[in-house]
């Protein structure tokens, strides 16, 4: 197993913000997250852990979002970075979910509800500002110039640096609409997209790419790893037959599950044995060689998975090997 200071995280172009972002992003969304069985996944102690394992790696972009752990993610970045250099660090964070119950107000991204929330954001993070704010989904009750001016005010306030979305794949238009409202009005637009990508999870080639390029907006998806599928825990008999985990969830079955992707796996087995390299960094280091992909985003539970997932870093993948685990899962336009 690579140990940590083997792993020295190199700094890539972030889009057209002309800022630097670690080749691998770490996320946070299991700090303070609560099972369905009422445990939490990551308390404080094992978030500052897992945070400084990634410094260590040479980490310096923290992706959270106002809900994960009902803010506590947050306040616990926040506490951590009070004894850093917080200028050492980029910090993004997302609104949009619905904070508080009965209240229909602390849902979407009208203005009412972006102001109330950046500040509230800001002050779990402790910072003055974020370097990135992702709309966590887009909101079809706020009208997109209602949006784009209210994002560009809170640059001009200096409280986000940056403009992002998040999981809108099937509304690249809408983003590029917003895009061209922004330049239209002089007016911040996004130059940040965190769109789900993986080995199996290929639905934002072709359109959403090219609208990404097309604008300079920075790739940073989440889920390079589909949901633990490409870590090789599963097998075909298992996981078919329920007989893992997350094979009680039906969803997770149904989109992951599938001969088809047991196929893909097939062929990641046999790169990751050709490189020495774990499922999980073979899938990784394929999603960071990947045309227009920026910058992963990478999780864990503990100190040892993150280490072997920042380990990707280290996997030299050659053309051949990247072809041929992209031609094994052919994309959606594969056939165009």
């Amino acid at each position: 197993m690579t140990d940590l200071d083997e792993i020295d995280l190199d700094f890539v172009q972030l889009g057209d913000t002309g800022i630097q972002t670690s080749e691998l992003q770490f996320g946070t969304w299991r700090f303070g997250r609560e099972t369905a069985e009422g445990n939490l996944e990551i308390g404080e102690q094992r978030a500052h852990e897992l945070l400084d394992a990634y410094a260590e790696a040479g980490g310096r972009y923290i992706d959270t979002a106002d809900i994960y752990g009902g803010g506590d993610s947050e306040r616990w970045i926040g506490d951590w970075l009070s004894n850093r250099d917080r200028e050492r660090y980029t910090v993004a964070s997302k609104i949009f979910w619905q904070i508080r119950e009965g209240d229909p107000n602390s849902r979407g991204t009208n203005r009412k509800t972006i102001r109330n929330r950046i500040d509230a954001l800001l002050d779990r993070l402790g910072t003055s500002y974020v370097d990135v704010l992702y709309i966590h989904r887009w909101d079809d009750q706020t009208p997109t110039r209602e949006l784009m001016k209210t994002l560009n005010g809170l640059v001009e306030d200096g409280k986000v640096h940056y403009l992002g979305t998040s999981t809108l794949r099937p509304n690249a238009w809408k983003v590029a609409r917003a895009n061209e409202i922004a330049r239209e009005q002089g007016w911040e637009p996004f130059t940040v997209a965190q769109p789900r990508y993986n080995l199996v999870d290929r639905e934002i080639e072709g359109d959403y790419l090219e609208m990404c390029r097309e604008y300079g907006i920075a790739v940073c998806p989440w889920s390079p790893l589909g949901q633990g599928f490409l870590t090789g825990k599963y097998d075909r008999e298992a996981g078919l037959t329920g007989e893992s985990l997350a094979a009680e969830s039906t969803h997770f079955e149904d989109s992951y599950l599938t001969p088809e992707n047991f196929d893909t796996h097939d062929v990641l087995d046999e790169v990751a044995d050709e490189v020495g390299a774990t499922h999980a960094q073979t899938a990784l280091a394929w999603a960071s060689h990947r045309e227009g992909i920026t910058a992963p985003i990478v999780g864990a539970r503990t100190v040892e998975q993150l280490t072997e997932n920042l380990a990707a870093a280290t996997v030299d993948l050659s053309e051949e090997q990247v072809d041929r685990l992209t031609e094994a899962s052919d994309g959606p336009y594969a056939n165009l």
